[in-house]
């Protein structure tokens, strides 16, 4: 097991160094200067341009760029935002707490319905259970997440005169206020996180239910209880978790949308912000910073496969 986690460890290396390569070199290939989007169309001279690009480093070859880039992400400095003049690290890392918050928040609402909800479904099939769970799970696939999060706002006004808060607070600072602001659009996104979840968890179910050692436990009259929750569930989470955890990763910079509808000053917005304004040294961090997420979460499934099924072993 041990050797397996180091062979899954080194092989983050390429795949984060070709992610690293493939950013750099295709954002140099858009067209525009960045130096010029930063004037704003200013009416400067050549003379400023090129002083603002020998201090930005854009004036050297693009080879010499990538390298200082690379050996700076390497030990943690990936220089300053073209736009703010501050450091990328500060910029994402005073909007990371709530993404991520978001994204556990909608992680967890999503697996404590999927799992009951997904086993209901597939042990009661084509009972008005079933069918009951299914166009539940059917509408948080139809219904946009930013769609739902405006009729969640509109509801809370029209209630209570609830409306985003103009600034996030953090969760040690004050927990009330900070789950009051993020329960909601973790509810919004957690409810189509969920019914993919429960579709998938359904299908599972059903499949692993065909299987012959099913038939055997319950020939052997093991109690159908034991037969759900011993052999059958453990067996069908494996896909169950891959769905959770892919979704978990893209919850991270994938929030655009409905960070713009809660007011949330969130990874995904900060993404929009650095494309439109060219800011490279933001656009190369926050891709480098989703791919690594990525290939985390992957890297922990591969370790729960091993936790949920005793039949698998890594040698």
């Amino acid at each position: 097991m041990l050797r397996y986690i180091l062979q899954r460890m080194l092989m983050m290396i390429p795949t984060l160094l070709g992610v690293a390569i493939l950013c750099f070199f295709m954002l140099r290939l858009m067209p525009g200067d960045p130096v010029q989007m930063m004037m704003d169309g200013a009416n400067v001279s050549k003379h400023v341009l090129d002083a603002e690009r020998a201090r930005l480093g854009l004036d050297q070859p693009i080879y010499i760029q990538f390298f200082k880039w690379l050996g700076g992400a390497l030990t943690g400095d990936f220089g300053y935002s073209i736009w703010t003049g501050k450091p990328v690290l500060y910029e994402i890392g005073i909007r990371l707490e709530l993404s991520l918050q978001v994204a556990v928040m909608a992680t967890v609402l999503a697996v404590l319905l999927a799992l009951p909800l997904g086993t209901l479904s597939a042990i009661y099939k084509d009972t008005w259970i079933d069918q009951s769970i299914r166009v539940f799970s059917i509408a948080g696939l139809a219904v946009p997440s930013f769609w739902l999060g405006m009729v969640i706002i509109l509801f809370l006004l029209t209630w209570f005169s609830w409306i985003p808060p103009l600034t996030f607070t953090p969760f040690m600072q004050n927990p009330k206020a900070n789950l009051l602001q993020l329960i909601w659009p973790a509810l919004a996104v957690g409810y189509r996180y969920s019914a993919v979840s429960t579709r998938m968890m359904r299908s599972s179910i059903l499949e692993v239910l065909q299987e012959d050692y099913i038939r055997t436990a319950r020939a052997k009259g093991v109690y159908e209880r034991l037969v759900i929750s011993r052999h059958a569930l453990r067996n069908a989470l494996l896909p169950v978790i891959t769905v959770i955890g892919i979704e978990f990763a893209f919850l991270v910079g994938g929030l655009v949308v409905t960070e713009q509808v809660f007011n949330l000053n969130g990874i995904g917005k900060l993404f929009v912000l650095a494309v439109s304004r060219g800011d490279y040294t933001m656009i190369q961090a926050l891709v480098l910073l989703v791919s690594v997420v990525f290939v985390l979460v992957n890297f922990a499934i591969d370790l729960l496969y091993a936790v949920f099924d005793p039949r698998i072993r890594y040698r």
